[in-house]
């Protein structure tokens, strides 16, 4: 079974301690199989690293390539795969169970635009006092929340109670 790279990132060099590999030059081209002896030697006299790229291959595909030059087109690949992916966050609205009509329709509002941005709305639905014996009333206010948001959104928590407070979370469809 062929050896695991030790670090992060492939061999490289004298740190290839297999006893054949197969060569792939600067230009691309298949030069075949070979000792490691002889690949590292023909690297050098192009002034260029031989790098292992298939380690789990049988024998090892390793090429000729400025090594510095590769980890730098690594790093450039890493850092717009980055860029490219969306982080989900958790925005909260906190209501009561006595919303008013134009209260709820401004939380209403914000609610749809974090759904449209891809985040996940975390509604939480707070008792004080004696609301505690009515939270009937709360499940309401969240039921119609739901009904409002129901072509853009599901439900990926159904509304528990939590302490004092009721908690629901809404996720983009």
């Amino acid at each position: 079974m062929p050896a695991q790279p030790s670090r992060d990132g492939p061999r490289v060099n004298e740190e290839i301690r297999v006893p054949q590999v197969r060569l792939i030059d600067q230009d691309g081209e298949m030069q075949g199989v070979m000792s490691t002896r002889d690949a590292i030697l023909r690297a050098y006299s192009v002034g260029l690293d031989l790098l292992e790229i298939s380690p789990n291959a049988e024998p090892p595909v390793v090429k000729i390539l400025d090594f510095g030059k590769f980890k730098y087109e690594q790093q450039k690949k890493k850092n717009e795969a980055r860029k490219k992916q969306k982080v989900i966050e958790i925005k909260e609205i906190k209501v009561r169970p006595n919303i008013d009509e134009n209260d709820y329709q401004v939380k209403l509002r914000a609610m749809k635009s974090f759904i449209e941005e891809g985040d996940k709305v975390k509604v939480t639905l707070r008792f004080r006092g004696r609301e505690m014996a009515h939270q009937d009333i709360g499940i309401k206010v969240l039921e119609r929340i739901r009904g409002d948001m129901d072509a853009q959104t599901k439900v990926e928590q159904m509304p528990r109670m939590e302490n004092r407070q009721m908690v629901m979370v809404l996720t983009p469809r």
